[in-house]
């Protein structure tokens, strides 16, 4: 074989490997995402909870301002405050959510909600999460989602009831959505900001508002009235 410049040695060559993407999961049709380098993220030295805000928000350049993000510190009380629900204590569970509340600006998580690793909330504020959440691996919300019941009015047998969804591994929740009820989000989804989701989503999903509708434009009303936004691109990076 020659040694070109653009020549690969038989060593190089017994090196490289098929990438196998029989892993991903399934796309809906329209969503493209690129398939991932053959360098994967270097992990950082700290744990999860902190090496998650490294990988998910490139404005995080060092641990001191990982140690500043509210979403860390309400992760890092709602632990403590769970491990005290599971062990049937009293009052005290309750006393250090609403502490966390204070601290965070606005993060609540009920002691009782169930969160899984790699959990990342980005711009925290103004978060509800509900006593019967169930949610997996790798989530990410942004500010002002709540995951919560569909009303006190509604009868139930029981105060132990599933009343607020499950959110399963890998999903993305934009600003401002509210899911509501006992439903179940499939892994790998997507929900767009200010969504209403009412209804069970299968895995590999992409749910989105309607945005924004031009109703005047240079100061003469429109006939036909605009929408706002930058057009389906396979990747809804508006509404995420």
């Amino acid at each position: 074989m020659s040694q070109g410049p653009q020549s690969i040695s038989g060593e190089t060559e017994n090196q490289i490997e098929e990438t196998d993407l029989s892993h991903l999961p399934e796309l809906p049709p329209g969503v493209f995402i690129p398939a991932p380098g053959e360098t994967p993220r270097r992990r950082t030295r700290w744990p999860d909870a902190i090496d998650v805000i490294f990988e998910k928000d490139p404005a995080c350049h060092n641990i001191f301002e990982a140690l500043l993000y509210q979403g860390l510190w309400a992760i890092f009380y709602h632990r403590i405050a769970h491990a005290l629900y599971n062990a049937h204590i009293p009052l005290l569970p309750r006393l250090i959510s609403q502490f966390a509340r204070f601290m965070t600006g606005g993060i609540e998580i009920h002691p009782g909600a169930q969160i899984g690793k790699r959990f990342f909330i980005d711009h925290g504020a103004g978060i509800v999460i509900g006593e019967t959440t169930v949610i997996g691996d790798n989530v990410m919300l942004y500010h002002q989602v709540t995951l919560g019941a569909t009303g006190w009015w509604r009868p139930s047998p029981g105060s132990k009831q599933k009343r607020h969804p499950t959110i399963e591994d890998d999903v993305h929740i934009g600003v401002g959505a509210a899911i509501l009820g006992p439903i179940t989000i499939g892994k790998g989804s997507k929900i767009g900001a200010m969504a209403l989701v009412l209804e069970p989503v299968a895995p590999n999903s992409v749910v989105a508002a309607k945005p924004a509708e031009l109703l005047v434009k240079g100061g003469e009303a429109l006939v036909k009235h605009e929408e706002l936004t930058q057009g389906w691109n396979g990747e809804m990076d508006y509404q995420i």
